[in-house]
């Protein structure tokens, strides 16, 4: 595990109408499924508050693009959230590419016999697992932190 930071690790797929919240364990060898958070005046105290509980080294948050790695509609919503959950809480916000993280997420859920209808509560969830499961082994392989630092303008 060369360069690898030791730590959890929150991932955050964020959403028009919810978010899927996951963690990692402290050696980063498994994602897991934490919460989906309602998209609303809430969600940042939500996520604040888990960020208390699982006192993360970081929390990854996707960065929606395109397949050609353009912005898309998505994009600056996620970047906006993404620094204020920087600036609400003490843990580094990093954003990371999610490109076909839902969609992954969705084909895991199908191969497992659940039906998209049957998944929808839970499909944020397991897109924030893929999505944080992929920056912890891109560090690992790389030695590098994944994605981009989210400036608070406090620094």
């Amino acid at each position: 595990m060369t360069g690898f930071r030791r730590g959890v690790r929150l991932g955050v797929d964020v959403g028009k109408a919810r978010m899927g919240v996951a963690r990692c364990d402290p050696d980063g060898m498994l994602a897991v499924p934490v919460e989906t958070v309602p998209r609303d005046d809430r969600s940042i105290a939500r996520l604040v508050e888990l960020a208390a509980e699982h006192e993360p080294v970081e929390i990854v948050v996707g960065l929606p693009l395109n397949m050609r790695g353009d912005d898309t509609p998505s994009t600056q919503d996620a970047r906006d959230f993404a620094a204020e959950l920087a600036t609400a809480q003490a843990a580094p916000v990093r954003m990371v590419d999610e490109r076909l993280s839902t969609v992954s997420a969705h084909t895991a859920l199908r191969q497992s016999g659940r039906s998209q209808k049957g998944s929808r509560s839970i499909v944020d969830q397991v897109a924030a697992v893929v999505l944080l499961q992929h920056a912890v082994d891109t560090e690992k392989q790389t030695g590098v932190a994944p994605g981009i630092a989210v400036r608070t303008g406090l620094e």
